[in-house]
């Protein structure tokens, strides 16, 4: 069985890998807070106690508009700590899996998905510093896996962390009488978080690099919380805005090599069934 180390263990996405694969891996957990506090000699002392087989690092400080207020914050969250995880895992002859963001595709105009190959300026702090920390990471660890990851949701359940996301934003405006607003000129895939884990244990062997990771969408994002609001039963305010972004990534690198995921509305149909509602119900 593959041995793990997992960082952001009590956050959104790692909380899940530790409990969804506790079955398939040895999972062992950053303790918590410790990379908010730590040097990089505690990070390297911590990876070679554990000797793992991979490094997962899903811990990021990925609110954009505190990071855009606070960069140094950011900088040492997003690049910092993943270059001394990149050191750290090639002293102890581990591999990498990072989590990037879509959010490096901000400023390209157009809006056909994007390939890994895209040329990027990213628009704001948040995807400059993924960006850089996806470039330094590689240059210390070429064989290091870069997953830049959709929005990402789920529901409360389990007892896990559930940060604001798409179908709950959406469901607690219609309950609380609220109008949300969304542009037709804004394209990004938004993924089941539960099917982004299920992906990482593919994700665990592929070859050093960049992939897009996450649920493609060929809807903007007013439509997209239309085709949400008819699954989920919901039925808030929305208005419509056409500000212009780009997130849409184009994922055929990710699928030939087995990560496969649904389109942003089967995956919410998937979402649905797992929780036993039925599309349409209102039941979330």
């Amino acid at each position: 069985m593959k041995r793990v180390l997992v960082t952001g263990a009590g956050g959104f996405v790692g909380s899940r890998i530790l409990q969804q694969l506790r079955a398939q891996l040895k999972l062992t957990a950053f303790p918590r807070g410790m990379l908010a506090q730590a040097a990089e000699e505690d990070v390297l002392r911590f990876v070679q106690q554990v000797q793992p087989d991979c490094v997962l690092h899903t811990a990021a400080l990925s609110d954009t508009g505190y990071c855009e207020a606070h960069p140094e914050e950011s900088f040492r969250a997003n690049v910092e700590v993943p270059v001394w995880l990149a050191r750290a895992a090639r002293t102890a002859g581990a591999g990498l899996v990072l989590f990037s963001s879509d959010q490096v595709y901000t400023g390209l105009p157009g809006c056909s998905p994007r390939d890994e190959a895209a040329p990027l300026q990213p628009a704001n702090v948040y995807g400059r510093h993924k960006l850089l920390a996806e470039q330094r990471v590689l240059d210390l660890l070429p064989q290091a896996v870069c997953l830049r990851a959709t929005w990402m949701y789920d529901l409360p359940c389990y007892g896990l962390p559930v940060r604001g996301n798409l179908p709950l934003n959406l469901v607690r405006a219609a309950l609380q009488g609220q109008a949300l607003t969304f542009s037709r000129r804004d394209y990004r895939g938004v993924t089941y978080v539960r099917q982004a884990v299920q992906n990482l244990l593919p994700a665990l062997s592929l070859p050093g690099g960049v992939y897009n990771f996450g649920s493609e969408n060929d809807a903007d994002m007013f439509t997209t919380a239309q085709a949400f609001c008819a699954l989920l039963g919901a039925a808030p305010r929305l208005e419509a805005a056409a500000w212009e972004r780009c997130l849409a990534m184009d994922t055929r690198k990710a699928r030939a090599a087995g990560l496969c995921f649904d389109t942003t509305r089967d995956g919410l149909l998937r979402c649905l069934r797992d929780y036993g509602l039925r599309p349409g119900s209102g039941g979330v």
